[in-house]
């Protein structure tokens, strides 16, 4: 008598890998109770299924968890550092960077509707999510009408792990060219400790004397990193 039990996989369906019931009852928590009920290496898995579709994402999501400390700094890590990953392919890459530039878009929808100075906690969220988290130094203006609403935003120079450089008239002639009527500086320290520099200091100076002599305002300038904020007027430095 010949054996008429069929092939694997034909005749009858696979069984499930082990892993899609999990992503069934992950999405199904999420639904029902929100993304307060998931940790933050399960909203990286949710993130994952959709270019990860035939693997177990849990080891993934975890270990860049592992590498970069937090789900903000894995969303916002440079995208080099991300494929340095084991299992971090292109489509992951990619998938991670839309949802940091999402975010990032709907922080700035925020502060674009309404005057900036009465919106202060978007302004900051908004800073915070744009660069605390990257390698670089970048230094960013937000250029404001005389309504404090904003004109532009701006990323005026790229620099290092720990330096960036400012040309104080370089700035000014940007918010000249806009019609701004005041700006707020922000720039990032790769370190993660907001602290001012002495150069920090010394620059916003510049730009305070520069654009007040031309009838613009520098209401701030925000420190941003891993760690927190800090504001030079805060500080008493403007």
């Amino acid at each position: 008598m010949s054996d008429k039990r069929p092939a694997s996989g034909r005749g009858r369906a696979e069984a499930a890998p082990h892993y899609h019931g999990h992503r069934e009852r992950l999405r199904g928590r999420f639904r029902e109770a929100g993304a307060d009920a998931v940790s933050d290496y399960e909203l990286l898995e949710l993130l994952l299924f959709r270019v990860l579709p035939r693997r177990d994402v849990k080891p993934l999501a975890k270990s860049l968890l592992e590498t970069f400390g937090s789900f903000a700094e894995v969303i916002t890590a440079p995208p080099s550092r991300l494929a340095d990953v084991n299992g971090m392919g292109e489509a992951a890459v990619t998938e991670l960077k839309i949802v940091q530039a999402a975010a990032s878009r709907l922080l700035r929808g925020e502060v674009k509707k309404r005057p900036v100075l009465s919106s202060w906690s978007a302004v900051l969220d908004y800073c915070r999510t744009a660069q605390a988290f990257s390698d670089r130094e970048q230094f960013r203006v937000l250029f404001l009408d005389k309504r404090n609403q904003l004109i532009a935003d701006e990323v005026q120079q790229t620099g290092t792990v720990d330096f960036t450089p400012v040309y104080p008239r370089e700035v000014v002639k940007r918010a000249l060219e806009l019609s701004a009527t005041a700006i707020i500086l922000v720039h990032n320290h790769p370190s993660g400790d907001a602290t001012p520099s002495r150069a920090d200091i010394d620059v916003t100076k510049q730009i305070v004397e520069t654009a007040r002599g031309l009838g613009i305002e520098v209401h701030d300038h925000i420190i941003v990193g891993r760690d927190g904020h800090a504001s030079l007027r805060g500080l008493k430095v403007i």
